[in-house]
């Protein structure tokens, strides 16, 4: 099975796939955004825009997530933003024309609440100003005024199941997510203290300095 996790920058998903990966035994994160980001490196920065609009994204997107899939004995988790309908048929519609059980979410939630995550970021700034960067990073500059658009997008019936994300932790979307999914977690034996330095782990982890 795949899950792919959608919904904006800031909407939660990077955490929630790595709580589900963390529940789940045998499961796996696999992230196209890396993909992107080796993409981007091969051209000139000039060149650089959205790298969903590169093609080589999309059909790479899809061809690493059918071996994993076809290969990897467990659920593979996919946290990744897709707001374009017709890319979403690329990538999420391809991979079920392949014969794939995706699972598909995409976490919501309020432009309030969604900028407030966003500036809860603090580590990750602190961090890049240690780098010598100063300024948000591009890609939550880009996220910020795409947000509108993407929240309009997402809503849309294509993009379902919807979870509302507001007024729920890490934990509870992530059992909601597998209650749909017809999935198994096991017992959740964090204490707060522990949930809360592994979530910083993983913020540091995906820290981008471009």
């Amino acid at each position: 099975m795949l899950v792919w996790i959608n919904g904006p920058f800031g909407g939660g998903k990077t955490q929630t796939a790595h709580e589900l990966v963390r529940r789940l035994p045998g499961a796996v994160v696999c992230d196209p955004e890396h993909l992107g980001f080796g993409l981007h490196r091969m051209l000139p920065p000039g060149l650089r825009g959205d790298f969903q609009d590169l093609p080589a994204w999309r059909h790479g997107t899809v061809e690493m997530l059918d071996l994993a899939a076809r290969r990897h004995p467990g659920t593979v988790v996919v946290p990744m933003t897709v707001t374009d309908a017709r890319y979403f048929a690329e990538t999420v519609g391809r991979l079920r024309e392949l014969g794939h059980d995706v699972r598909h979410f995409t976490l919501l939630a309020d432009r309030a609440t969604v900028l407030r995550r966003l500036t809860e970021r603090d580590p990750v700034h602190r961090l890049r100003r240690l780098a010598g960067r100063t300024g948000p990073p591009r890609r939550e500059s880009f996220a910020v005024r795409r947000l509108d658009d993407c929240l309009a997008r997402l809503a849309g019936p294509e993009f379902a199941a919807h979870l509302t994300t507001d007024h729920l932790s890490v934990r509870q979307v992530t059992e909601r997510i597998a209650d749909l999914a017809g999935l198994h977690l096991g017992p959740d034996t964090d204490t707060a203290l522990r949930a809360s330095l592994r979530r910083a782990r993983v913020k540091i982890r995906h820290i981008r300095f471009d």
